[in-house]
């Protein structure tokens, strides 16, 4: 079998340059308004245009990036139809680990779950970003609780990236602090140990997050 030699340097810089990018996005150093182009990037970055394109069109394939009519790369935008399926996979995913949880679940993991959620919503003079990365913790640790690393896989592929926060920070337009919802009540769901109050749980508690992040698209809308 005849292998080509993997680039190690070509592929840690295109790593350190898709790193770079999810974190403006997270810190909104890159908005809506910015168009990025591969030769700009890797002129500010000192850095050859290869590894910037290997970035970019990482973010284009995770959806978080698309083409603009320009040219160059903006950040995607989600309609209605397409946040109302993000947040269907999000039960169906989320719902099934309740499910298990509702079989499965000790009383220490009830316990650690509560903990948990109490020091996440702990938060003093929170931002926008703080709101985000508590509610990714707090319902990722349902998904480890429940111990099917399918799940998890799926868990991380909506949440874990930058598209996440990007459509998550319109919220703030609302109410941003209604983004926690009522977590404990997820766990009190599951300690009755009735799958189908669990699964009726995390899907209204999932629909809720639903009508308020539509909400917050329709005030960026008309804003």
């Amino acid at each position: 079998m005849a292998l080509k030699q993997i680039k190690t340097q070509r592929r840690r810089l295109a790593d350190e340059v898709y790193d770079q990018l999810v974190e403006a996005i997270m810190s909104r150093d890159i908005t809506d308004e910015d168009r990025l182009v591969q030769e700009k990037l890797a002129a500010e970055l000192n850095i050859s245009r290869t590894p910037v394109r290997e970035a970019l069109m990482r973010l284009e394939t995770e959806g978080v990036l698309e083409v603009a009519a320009s040219g160059g790369f903006r950040l995607a935008r989600m309609d209605q139809s397409e946040v109302r399926q993000l947040y269907q996979a999000r039960a169906a995913i989320e719902g099934q680990a309740a499910r298990i949880l509702a079989v499965h679940a000790e009383q220490e993991v009830l316990d650690r779950l509560r903990e948990l959620i109490r020091r996440e919503e702990d938060l003093t003079q929170p931002t926008t970003r703080d709101y985000f990365i508590a509610n990714r913790r707090i319902h990722r640790a349902f998904m480890i609780e429940a111990g099917n690393k399918f799940l998890l896989d799926m868990f991380d592929m909506i949440w874990g990236k930058a598209m996440a926060f990007h459509l998550f920070s319109a919220i703030e337009n609302v109410d941003i602090s209604k983004s926690l919802g009522n977590h404990l009540s997820l766990v009190d769901a599951i300690a009755t140990g009735d799958v189908t109050v669990a699964l009726e749980t995390f899907t209204s508690h999932i629909q809720e997050g639903f009508d308020l992040q539509i909400e917050g698209l329709k005030e960026v809308g008309s804003g």
